[in-house]
C-alpha cells in the first residue's frame, strides 16, 4: 500500500509585531506642532514696530509734533508722509502725534505695569506663605482696593494734585496693585502646600531661601504672563484720563488727548478721532493676545 502523501499547504506563520527589526519605529507618535496663531504674530509685528518708532522717533523723517506742516483738518493722502495720516486742527502732522503719542502711552503703562507687578507681587507672595493674620490683613487690604472704583481714585488724585506724568503713573500704579496681590496670593498658597517646600521646610531651609528660592521661580511665569493685559488696561486708562483733560498736559501729545480735540469736528473731519482710536484699537489687542498666548505657554493651571 502506497503511504498517503499529506497534500494540505503548509499554513504562514502570523507575522508577529514583537519581533520586527526595528518595533520602536512601528509604535513612535510624532510630536504635535503647535502652530502659533497668525494674531498673535501680527500683535508681536505691531508691537515690535510701534515700540521701534516710539524709541526712534527723533531720527524718523518726521516733522516736530507741533510744528504745523499744512492746512488745518487735511485728509489723509499719499505723497507726503507728514501728510500720511491728515493733519490735525492747528495743521500738526498726525502720524508724528501718533508716534509720539507712543512713548506716553507705552512709558506709562509699562512702568505703571511693572511698578504695580513687582509690589503686588511682593506683598501677594508674603501673605500667600506665611498665612494667618498676615495673609487675612492683605486680603482685606486687597479688597477694599478693589472695592473704590478706579476711576473715582484717578479723577480725584489728578484733581489734587497737577496732572503730570508722575500723578498718572502713581495712580495707575494703585490700581493696579490689588490684582497682582490676589493673583501672586493664589499661586502663593497653591505652591506653598508642594512637597519640595515641605522638603525643604525640613531640611532647615529659611524663610527667604523657600520664598525666593522654591517658591518664586513656579509663581513668576504666569504672574509675568498677566503683565500685558494689565498694560492694556492701563492704556485706556491712560486715554480715559487724557480724554477728560486730566492725563499729559499739551502740548505733549497723547491717544486721548488727540481723541478729545478731534471730536468737536467728528462730522466733518473723522480722521481726528478714528486715526489715535485706531492706534489704541490695535494696541490693546495686541497686547491682549500676547497676554492669552504667555498665559496658554506658561500657566500650569490652564489645561493644553
Amino acid at each position: 500500500m502506497t503511504d498517503i502523501v499529506n497534500t494540505t499547504p503548509a499554513i504562514p506563520k502570523a507575522h508577529d509585531v514583537s519581533t520586527t527589526d526595528n518595533p520602536t519605529t512601528e509604535l513612535a507618535v510624532p510630536a504635535v506642532r503647535q502652530r502659533r496663531s497668525i494674531l498673535v504674530i501680527f500683535s508681536i509685528i505691531w508691537l515690535t514696530a510701534l515700540i521701534l518708532a516710539a524709541v526712534f522717533a527723533n531720527l524718523l523723517p518726521i516733522a516736530p509734533y507741533d510744528v504745523p506742516v499744512g492746512a488745518p483738518r487735511l485728509s489723509p493722502a499719499f505723497g507726503s508722509l507728514d501728510l500720511l495720516l491728515g493733519t490735525d486742527t492747528f495743521g500738526r502732522s498726525e502720524l508724528s502725534r501718533i508716534i509720539y503719542g507712543a512713548r506716553v502711552s507705552l512709558v506709562i503703562g509699562t512702568v505703571a505695569g511693572l511698578f504695580g507687578f513687582l509690589i503686588g507681587s511682593l506683598i501677594g507672595l508674603t501673605g500667600g506663605y506665611f498665612g494667618r493674620h498676615l495673609d487675612s490683613g492683605i486680603s482685606l487690604i486687597a479688597d477694599a482696593m478693589l472695592a473704590f472704583p478706579p476711576l473715582i481714585l484717578l479723577l480725584a488724585l489728578a484733581s489734587i494734585f497737577q496732572p503730570s506724568a508722575g500723578t498718572i503713573l502713581f495712580g495707575l500704579t494703585l490700581v493696579v496693585i490689588p490684582a497682582f496681590i490676589r493673583l501672586s496670593r493664589a499661586n502663593a498658597l497653591a505652591w506653598s502646600s508642594r512637597e519640595f517646600v515641605r522638603a525643604a521646610k525640613n531640611m532647615g531651609a529659611g524663610h527667604s531661601r523657600i520664598l525666593f528660592k522654591e517658591i518664586l521661580p513656579n509663581v513668576l511665569a504666569p504672574l509675568a504672563a498677566y503683565l500685558p493685559i494689565v498694560m492694556a488696561a492701563l492704556i485706556v486708562a491712560e486715554g480715559s484720563l487724557s480724554f477728560l483733560g486730566l492725563g499729559i498736559p499739551p502740548p505733549t501729545p497723547s491717544w486721548g488727548g488727540m481723541i478729545s480735540e478731534g471730536k468737536d469736528a467728528l462730522s466733518t473731519s473723522p480722521h481726528l478721532v478714528f486715526v489715535p482710536a485706531t492706534a489704541i484699537f490695535f494696541t490693546v489687542f495686541s497686547l491682549n493676545q500676547l497676554g492669552d498666548h504667555l498665559r496658554t505657554k506658561f500657566d500650569k493651571t490652564i489645561g493644553h
